[in-house]
Formats: structure tokens, C-alpha cells, sequence
């Protein structure tokens, strides 16, 4: 039978059943969403998806409800919210929704739900502190989600239930960017493998477009390789390489000379024809070819490798 009705409860709203709702109605287009906390309408029955509210949890009665005691626990005896819940059951059809290749569902499903669903679960369920994110918490997205909510003076009976839907696209764009950088990760994959193997022991990485390529480098344990060059329109780059996603740092820097140059000026001090650019921090620069990219690489791998030479 089809699911006609998409139930969760009225009232203030949180970041886990609105994020349950973007998983729902991409599943469930035409089903209606119910806010309420009638007995009645939280009776489970086949036309029904019931989250956040019904205390139970039960996959063939189809209700995804956290609060009860006790709660439902992953593997490694961590917190569910209703978004957790609704994503390990629901999870890879929503993959496949947004048209994620299949054999990248498993992987995917995984990630998401480690790097994103996860932090919503422990953070709705006090398992986490807000404060962990430091000065940063109030832009955590939660918070964000939470900041939507109607002021408490609102004199509008259907206030909360406006504010509601008026946040759910905005929770389905966090949702969807996310899974489609994760699938443009996997398809990168590839790509970024074939020209780690193709460039062998040289410290440059050629790629066809700028695309993710972190992992790769990881997988590849290619600890020898310093910078990137990619085409960008009329244009190519050339990229330092951070020594990991967490910090700015770089396994190696482009030349002190350049830093801040522009066009004669960059081209005088590198001697490069068609060098048109060097961000001041040194981990960018720009030419107006190919081969002057390539030529700047050589002569920045050249410079680092007098730097890093120990005295």
C-alpha cells in the first residue's frame, strides 16, 4: 500500500526529525506530512510513516521514534535520534533517489552516516555537548536549523508548523550538497588514481579538472607528491597540497618570490612567460598554459627542495 501520510509530532521542531523529512519525501513525494500528537494519527498502519514521536521503534510498524526507555542503540552502543533511524533503514534508497551509482551506495551510506547523521544523533540526544564545537557552536548546523524556529511571541496558531516547512528545503540543500560531493568523491576516485599511477615518482600531479583528490593521494599513500596543476577555463593552476583536510599547512610552499605577484611582475620574478598570478599565502598560482603551469611546478618542486634539505 502506498504511504500516504508522513507523521511526526507538532510543536518546536529539531534538526532530527526535519532531516528524517528530507529523507521521507524524496521517498514519498506525494505523501502528506502530519505534525501533530494525536493518539489516533500515531497508531501505526500501512499508509503511515511515523518519526520522532510514538515511542517505539519498530521497522514492520513502520514508527522511527527515539524517546522511549530504553532507546534504540547502534553497534557500538551510541545513541539513535529518528534521523539515525530513518537513515539506516531508508538510507541507501535515498541513494539510489538521488541517482548515486549503486555500487557506490554502500560506501556513501557509510560515510554519511559517520560524518553527518552521527554528530545530529548524539547532539539530539545530550550524548554530545553543543560545546564542543567551541566558538564555532552556534554555526553548527543544528543550531542553524534550530535558529528557524518562530519567536516565542509569534501569535500565529500555525506558527510552528510554517516554520517547519519553510526550513524543510533549506535542511534538503545541506542533505543533498552533501551527498552529491560524496558521489562526486567516488567518481573522482578513479580519475585521481589513474594520474597518481601515470606520474609515477614526480612530485607534480597533473589532473584533467579540478575535482577531490585527498583521498586518493591517501589510498595511494603518495607522500612524494607536492603540488597539482589542473586547467581552469582559458587558464591552469597550480596547487600546493595540504597536509591534511585539518590544517592549512602544505607539504610544500610555492616560491617566497612570488608571493603576491601578478603578471610582468610574477613573470620577472620566476622567469616564466604567461605567469599571471601568486596568491600571497603561496599556495595558489596561475598561468596562462599549460606548459608555463608545468614550467612553474618544476621550478617550485626545484626551490622546495632546498628548503626541506637540512642544514
Amino acid at each position: 500500500m502506498a504511504i500516504k501520510h508522513l507523521v511526526t509530532h507538532s510543536g518546536g521542531f529539531h534538526a532530527d526529525e526535519l532531516l528524517s523529512s528530507v529523507i521521507l519525501t524524496r521517498l514519498f513525494p506525494d505523501a502528506t506530512i502530519m505534525r501533530t500528537r494525536d493518539k489516533e494519527w500515531i497508531k501505526p498502519s500501512e499508509e503511515k510513516i511515523i518519526y520522532d514521536v510514538g515511542g517505539a521503534f519498530n521497522v514492520e510498524e513502520q514508527i522511527f521514534d527515539h524517546h522511549q526507555r530504553p532507546g534504540p542503540l547502534r553497534e557500538d552502543d551510541q545513541p539513535y535520534s529518528s534521523f539515525g533511524l530513518i537513515w539506516a533503514h531508508f538510507g541507501r534508497d535515498y541513494l539510489a533517489a538521488m541517482g548515486v551509482p549503486a555500487q557506490a551506495h554502500d560506501e556513501i551510506h557509510s560515510k554519511f552516516d559517520t560524518k553527518f547523521v552521527l554528530p545530529i544523533d548524539l547532539l539530539d540526544n545530550g550524548a554530545m555537548e553543543p560545546s564542543v564545537a567551541g566558538p564555532l557552536s552556534i554555526m553548527t548546523l543544528p543550531s542553524l536549523l534550530g535558529s528557524l524556529k518562530p519567536v516565542f511571541d509569534d501569535p500565529s496558531p500555525t506558527a510552528d508548523d510554517d516554520a517547519f516547512m519553510a526550513a524543510l528545503p533549506i535542511a534538503r540543500s545541506f542533505v543533498e550538497a552533501q551527498i552529491q560531493n560524496m558521489a562526486a568523491k567516488a567518481r573522482a576516485m578513479g580519475i585521481v588514481l589513474e594520474a597518481i599511477t601515470k606520474a609515477g615518482s614526480s612530485p607534480i600531479l597533473e589532473l584533467p579538472m579540478g575535482m577531490p583528490y585527498r583521498s586518493a593521494l591517501d589510498q595511494m599513500e603518495a607522500d612524494h607528491m607536492w603540488f597539482v596543476i589542473t586547467p581552469r577555463g582559458d587558464d591552469w593552476t597550480l596547487n600546493g597540497i595540504k597536509l591534511s583536510n585539518d590544517t592549512f599547512e602544505q607539504r610544500a610552499d610555492l616560491p617566497a618570490s612570488w608571493a603576491g605577484l601578478t603578471d610582468e611582475a610574477l613573470e620577472l620574478a620566476c622567469g616564466v612567460k604567461g605567469a599571471t598570478f601568486c596568491h600571497n599565502a603561496r599556495f595558489l598560482a596561475v598561468a596562462n598554459s599549460r606548459a608555463a603551469i608545468l614550467e612553474m611546478a618544476n621550478i617550485a618542486v626545484e626551490e622546495a627542495k632546498e628548503v626541506k634539505q637540512p642544514t
